[in-house]
This record gives structure tokens, sequence and C-alpha cells, in this order.
């Protein structure tokens, strides 16, 4: 490469700005995370822009396609409406399924509580463990200090549920902000498709053109097929373990199985949170079944994560189950959730570069991304 004035100018310049980013790292970083958190309702509106935009590109597929005047006019708005409606009308389903399911488990166990307190205290083996000198020593306690540590810990808890009030005041309008701007989005695609494209043609030579469009294409089309599968496999698995309680008889079959089904979203991982909460709710039933359904769950778990997941999610988006599981492993290592669901869509657009480009390099033809 000839070495010019205006690659020196570069590379000096390239050069003086990582100085100054590793030399001054905490300024940096602090104004990095002001700028990340002024900008998470926009990041959380791209996000519920581009979830919902598959199921609205679903219906403009399939609906009003060959309307016309103001018909046509209406298109785009009805099928985002018809898609945010199915998405409101599934959490509802959802919601009304387990929440009621669940408060009266915890009546349950509240009523049972003190029957089964007494029942424990009579238990011999229980009384073993009881000091004999127990009266003497609750005679003793200071009880003048241990309410004043009470009234400390309520004080504390007073300031810390304003500090709890004021972080969901504040998450709530992050919410209301991003959801606002995703209905913009969503209205607005095409234009602003063809506005960052123009952008992207202007002000980047050919070559770079040529790659950023392939990437965008190529990350599209992988997170596009790991929601689509993320999803198709949530619903194979919360039928799954509604019909597998159902057949073994045990309680709660259609709340815990749907909310198997939904903790499934998280990758691998998800469906145990969902197993806790069923077998908590099943031990204030039947504490020998709950022993059962731990079980039934690592049996379907094991079918779900080795057979289900990688022939569902990971052949949808061209990923083999052994990098599934690595992506998954290494994003909620570093990440926690949100690397769990990112890890796999990124590790599948990595993987999908690498074949590209060995299959270029050895003179094969590579599927055009535009297509899909």
């Amino acid at each position: 490469m000839k070495l010019t004035k205006k690659t020196c100018w570069r590379i000096g310049l390239t050069a003086f700005l990582l100085y100054l980013a590793i030399y001054y790292w905490g300024a940096v970083s602090h104004l990095f995370g002001v700028l990340l958190g002024a900008m998470l309702p926009l990041i959380l509106g791209a996000a519920i822009a581009y979830t919902v935009n598959i199921l609205m590109s679903f219906y403009e597929r399939h609906f009003l396609r060959k309307a016309t005047g103001t018909a046509a006019k209406l298109r785009r708005p009805v099928c985002m409406l018809a898609a945010v409606l199915t998405v409101i009308l599934v959490l509802f389903f959802v919601i009304r399924l387990v929440v009621p399911e669940f408060l009266s488990c915890i009546n349950a166990l509240i009523k049972q509580a003190p029957a089964a307190v007494n029942k424990l205290l009579q238990n011999p083996y229980v009384l073993k463990l009881i000091p004999p000198d127990i009266e003497e020593k609750l005679a003793a306690m200071d009880w003048p200090g241990l309410v004043g540590k009470i009234r400390g810990v309520l004080l504390s808890g007073v300031s810390g549920a304003a500090g709890a009030v004021s972080t969901i005041f504040s998450g709530a309008v992050t919410v209301l902000f991003g959801l606002i701007f995703a209905i913009y989005l969503l209205l607005g695609k095409d234009t602003l498709g063809r506005q960052c494209r123009r952008v992207i043609t202007t002000y980047l030579p050919e070559k770079w053109e040529r790659r950023a469009m392939y990437i965008l294409r190529l990350l599209d089309s992988c997170f596009r097929k790991y929601v689509v599968g993320q999803c198709t496999e949530a619903v194979i698995l919360g039928s799954l373990c509604i019909g597998g309680m159902m057949l073994f008889r045990f309680p709660y079959a259609t709340m815990v199985g749907t909310l198997v089904g939904v903790t499934a979203l998280i990758p691998v991982a998800g469906a145990y949170i969902g197993a806790g909460v069923g077998a908590f709710m099943i031990l204030s039933v039947a504490p020998v079944k709950a022993i059962w359904f731990l079980i039934f769950i690592v049996v379907l778990q094991q079918l779900e994560g080795n057979i289900i997941y990688p022939r569902v999610v990971g052949s949808s988006i061209g990923l083999p189950g052994i990098f599934v599981l690595a992506a998954v492993t290494i994003g909620g290592a570093m990440f926690g959730v949100l690397g769990m669901l990112v890890g796999v869509p990124l590790t599948a657009a990595a993987y999908q570069a690498l074949r590209d480009d060995l299959a270029l390099r050895e003179g094969r033809a590579v599927p055009m991304r535009d297509e899909e």
C-alpha cells in the first residue's frame, strides 16, 4: 500500500484518539454510560419495533395486498395495529393463566402455614433441636435494642421503597417513550430504510458499501429467523409440558406449562426458571408429585436442549447445536440474560459470514441475502 499524506494523517489521528481513550478510560466509560442511558428509550423502541415488525410483515404479505385508494393508505396502520393487538392478546392470555393460579397457591400456603408449624413443633425430632432454656434466653434478651434495630430497618426500608417507586416510575417512562419511538419506526420503516441506504451509498466507498449492506442483511436474516425459531420452540415446549403434566395428573398443568413455555424464550436454561416456580406451586398441594414433576422437567429439558432446540432454532439460523450451546453459555456468562438472547443470532451471523468467505475463497457461489 502506498503511503500518502492523507493516509499518514488518518493513522496519526487514529493513534492519538486511541491514546486519549486509553489514558482517560474512566471519563470515556462514564460518558459512554451516560450516552447509553440517554439512548435507552430509543434502543428499547428499536428492539420492540424490530420484533413487532416480524409479525407486521407477515400481515402485510397476506392481507390487503391488492388494496387501492384509501384502503392502501390504511394498510400499514391496520397491519401494525393487528400485530400490536396480537402481542397484547398473547400477553393477556399468559398473565390470565399464570397470575390467578399463582396467587391462589400463595393464599393456600398462607392458610396452611399455622397448622404446618404446629405439626412441626409437635415432632419429637424438632423438639430436640429447641434449647430447653429458651424461656430464660427470651427473658434475658435486650428487647428495647431489638425494637430499635427493627425501627432502623423499617426506616431504611421506607427510603428503599421510595427509591424503588422512583425506579419503577423511571422505567415506566422509558418503556412509554420506547413504545412511541417504536410506533414511529413501524409507520415510517420504508422511508427510514431508503434514507439509511442513501446515506450508506453516498458516504461510503463502493467496496465498503457492499460489505455494509451484506452485514446488515446477514444480521437481519439471522435475528429474524432466531426470533421466529425461538417463539416456535417455546410453543412446542409449553405444549409438551402441558400434555405431559396432564398425562401424569400433575396439578396446575395449564398454568405451569404456559409458564415453562414463556420462560423458554430464554435459550436453553429458561425452562428451568418456570420449572422452579411450578415445583413450588405443586409442593403446596402434593409434595411427592413435586419431586416427580422435577424429574419430568429434567427429562423434558434434556429432550428440548438436545433435540428440539438445536433442530428448531439451530437449523432455522443455520447454526450447529454445539455452537448454539457455546453461544448461550458464553453470552450468559458475560452479559446475563441479554447475552443469552443476543449471543445465538450474533454467533449465527459470524458463522454464516465465515462460511460465505470460505465459499468465495474456494470459488463457490454465495447465496444473496436480499432474496430472503
